[in-house]
């Protein structure tokens, strides 16, 4: 009879202890990331009795054996903010401490902190996979940093442009002088903004000017490094009795001393759409036809540095910058771990896991590949636990409690009858 009081009281501690891990997963019902836990039990055999009939075994009562960590995917919820992120399928998010720690986690609650890096609400860094301006993907694994995540300018190379120029217009009676420049020398005039290779931006202002029914000369002006206006050079233009443009004479105009230590010469092509040699159509032709001169379209392949003003997460795990010079480029990509026993990690308390012996060595991956799942932006990972499942545990052990008390209470008038066998 006095084991069965020490039964009842392993029945107590056990579903006690199973109490805990119930409510452990209430309490973690909206936490981000979170994998709910189960209790595994099983009974204790520590008494053999040998009698007439054999051999015969007493339990002495259960113990709690593993609490086990449930894996299983959460739902998505939708969030506002593009580096919020989920993975779908297998593999942990990595994180790392300044102290070079580094740990594992589901939770994708991930911002920029003041100095650039991606880090989680408790300041550790997510690691990756740094691209850098060409395209290239680092092969070691490293602090994510935005902050060093720029647009290096482009030289520009080619302007295209589709004017119409009047037909009607005269020939200009003033012969082109760029030092004492007036109206009456040219007949229209556009411009068009150029940048050197240092992502400086200068304008270039093109006069055209009529010398012959169907000829045209375009000059190219623009202010050096020292204030002074000069020609770059001039373009012809031909066109034909339909107002189409027959020819341009498409050839590079040379840009010097734009800048203090840019490129110079600077090689610039300007290419007026010429539909016979250029190809080119509505919009991108230039034509002569007798209507007000007008710019239709223009555009180069310059431009500055820019600073990163926004991000963009694809299902591999990419992040694309987008810049404030319009331009965009992948910046980094993010990296997955994956273990062959995710339920022998040890949990470290804020959403993290560490590597153990028994979860083995993490296998990183790019998310997609070797078996760890994609990444979904704009979302977090809920909590996998189950409400209705865990008020159902809730009260079966209750019940198991209940009951393993009830042994102890029943043992003890048992204990009392005998002791009131002599009086």
């Amino acid at each position: 009879m006095l084991s069965s009081l020490w039964t009842g009281i392993s029945g107590l501690d056990a579903n006690g202890a199973a109490m805990g891990i119930i409510g452990n997963n209430i309490a973690n019902v909206n936490t981000v990331g979170f994998k709910g836990s189960t209790a595994a039990f099983s009974d204790i055999l520590s008494q053999t009795l040998t009698g007439m009939n054999g051999t015969n075994q007493i339990g002495r009562g259960v113990k709690l054996d593993a609490v086990q960590t449930q894996f299983l995917q959460g739902s998505f919820e939708t969030t506002g903010s593009a580096t919020d992120m989920a993975i779908d399928g297998n593999g942990f998010f990595i994180v790392k401490k300044p102290d070079g720690g580094q740990y594992y986690t589901r939770a994708g609650q991930f911002t920029i902190d003041n100095d650039g890096y991606l880090v989680n609400p408790d300041n550790l860094v997510v690691q990756g996979y740094a691209i850098d301006a060409n395209g290239n993907v680092s092969t070691q694994l490293s602090d994510i940093n935005l902050s060093k995540s720029i647009s290096n300018p482009k030289t520009t190379s080619k302007v295209n442009l589709s004017v119409n120029l009047d037909a009607t217009s005269q020939v200009p009676t003033v012969a082109w002088n760029l030092a004492n420049l007036n109206s009456d020398m040219y007949n229209y005039t556009t411009s068009v903004t150029v940048y050197d290779s240092l992502g400086g931006a200068h304008p270039v202002s093109i006069y055209f000017v009529k010398t012959g029914a169907n000829a045209w000369t375009a000059h190219y002006v623009y202010t050096d490094n020292t204030g002074a206006q000069q020609e770059a050079g001039t373009q012809d233009l031909s066109f034909g009795t339909d107002g189409s443009l027959t020819t341009d004479n498409e050839a590079p105009i040379n840009f010097t001393n734009l800048a203090d230590g840019a490129t110079s010469p600077q090689a610039i092509t300007f290419d007026f759409g010429n539909g016979t040699a250029g190809g080119g159509t509505g919009l991108d032709q230039t034509t002569q036809f007798s209507s007000p001169s007008v710019t239709n379209m223009v555009n180069q392949d310059g431009y500055q540095s820019g600073s990163l003003l926004s991000v963009t997460v694809d299902l591999d795990g990419v992040i694309t910058g987008l810049f404030s010079n319009g331009q965009t480029r992948q910046v980094a990509q993010m990296a997955l771990a994956d273990f062959a026993s995710p339920w022998g990690l040890t949990k470290m308390g804020g959403n993290l896991y560490a590597e153990s012996h028994a979860s083995g060595q993490p296998v990183i991956n790019k998310p997609g590949t070797g078996g760890v799942g994609t990444i979904h932006s704009n979302a977090l990972e809920q909590s996998n636990v189950d409400l209705a499942a865990e008020f159902v545990k809730l009260i079966t052990t209750q019940r198991g409690f209940q009951a393993n008390s009830k042994i102890i209470t029943t043992s003890d008038e048992m204990l009392a009858d005998v002791v009131n066998l002599k009086r």
